[in-house]
């Protein structure tokens, strides 16, 4: 992917502290992203984490990434093991959410052994919203996650990945011994170099709890569409709205979808290039 006539740099990264979910004896990949400031700054350029949707890539968040680019910011898109479409999909990938915030906590670890950070911020969408907000505090109710896996919660099916949950529970036997395993969920996954998180069209609000919601403390922006019907504003986006208490947002547009933010020619076109713009807008505010 090109911003502004400039390919970024690419790299895989080895979490030694987690495993491959197809191979246990190998640690397991995050591919970066990078996108470096045109000039170098005076002070150490802020850097913005860009975290994908649903077995999308960081390859495509071009439309996010690219204004937050051509705002001065340093930055970093990555792609979340099991979950996208460059390497294939794993059921874990796509339920085991938890595992994402900390693919970005692993990625500023390695930055920052490799020379100082400037203030950082995460930007995602759709699941990456969800993680997003889990570096500020945002936590998942391990025994709605363990209703979910035993069929007691319906899950929506996932389009990039049909029987999702099925493949899942052929993996792992769905008995009490999960149960341990499953309590990792609801862990506090808050980074503190985290100053501002934006999140558009964000998922998982059925999933997370109201008390950790409260805890958050960073600045939160939030876009939604008004006719997206996978992540809707009634079961998802509204109570990160209502219980961050440092969240403000606003509607994309009423008859915006959730596709419009990654089909290659969406119904409404410039809504993505207006988020973006709106991303980098929050994070000017917040982290120059």
């Amino acid at each position: 992917m090109t911003i502004s006539g400039q390919q970024p740099l690419v790299r895989v990264l080895y979490d030694e502290s987690r495993s491959d979910l197809r191979d246990p004896a190998r640690p397991r990949p995050v591919r970066i992203y990078v996108w470096e400031p045109h000039q170098p700054p005076a002070l150490l350029a802020p850097l913005v984490v860009v975290s994908h949707g649903t077995g999308g890539s960081g390859s495509r968040m071009e439309w996010l990434a690219g204004p937050l680019h051509e705002a001065g910011f340093r930055v970093v898109a990555l792609d979340h093991h099991g979950n996208n479409f460059v390497d294939g999909y794993e059921p874990e990938g796509f339920l085991h959410v938890w595992e994402r915030p900390r693919d970005v906590s692993f990625v500023l670890d390695v930055l920052a052994r490799e020379q100082p950070l400037g203030p950082v911020g995460v930007a995602g969408f759709s699941l990456g919203g969800y993680t997003a907000a889990a570096l500020a505090g945002v936590r998942v109710d391990p025994r709605l996650v363990w209703a979910v896996m035993t069929g007691a919660v319906p899950l929506p099916e996932i389009p990039e990945f049909p029987g999702a949950l099925e493949a899942l529970r052929k993996k792992y036997p769905l008995d009490e011994s999960l149960r341990p395993a499953l309590d990792s969920a609801g862990a506090d996954f808050s980074d503190p170099r985290v100053r501002a998180v934006f999140q558009v069209a964000p998922g998982v609000g059925g999933l997370v709890t109201r008390e950790s919601l409260e805890t958050v403390q960073v600045p939160v922006g939030i876009r939604w569409g008004g006719a997206d019907t996978v992540n809707p504003y009634e079961v998802d986006t509204r109570l990160y709205l209502d219980h961050i208490p440092t969240a403000s947002g606003r509607s994309a547009g009423p008859d915006v979808r959730h596709e419009d933010f990654f089909l290659p020619e969406p119904a409404h076109s410039a809504v993505r290039a207006r988020v973006g713009g709106e991303a980098a807008a929050f994070f000017e505010q917040h982290l120059a």
